[in-house]
């Protein structure tokens, strides 16, 4: 599990610089001054998920990686696809069909940072 969720934590960290850059330079001038707020803050959360996985490696490592230390893992994982993602989705595309998956991802993530609480309070 470690070395599973170390890499997928840089991947993640890794594509949200990629996205940055892309944004910042690529879209800039395409997206309207909203919608390029709109991918930045998925771009954010995106970064701070990766390294909130790569956390989750590292403790894993510490406190051992039972069900919950599994499920923050997951659950951030989760939420990055989820809320990241339909914030790209919502400001490149205007489509409003993305709108109600951000709270979904939201909830991912805040459930992914409780399993951390949770796997480091009592390890299983």
């Amino acid at each position: 599990m470690v070395r599973k969720y170390a890499m997928t934590g840089a991947a993640i960290a890794l594509l949200a610089v990629i996205f940055g850059a892309f944004g910042a330079h690529m879209l800039k001038e395409t997206l309207s001054e909203d919608d390029l707020k709109t991918f930045e803050t998925g771009v954010r959360y995106q970064m701070y998920h990766g390294l909130g996985i790569l956390l989750v490696a590292l403790l894993a490592d510490r406190f051992g990686s039972g069900k919950s230390m599994l499920w923050a893992g997951r659950l951030l994982l989760l939420g990055v696809i989820l809320f990241s993602g339909s914030l790209y989705g919502l400001s490149l595309t205007g489509l409003a069909f993305f709108g109600p998956i951000t709270p979904l991802g939201g909830v991912s993530l805040i459930a992914g940072w409780l399993c951390l609480i949770l796997a480091i309070r009592r390890p299983e």
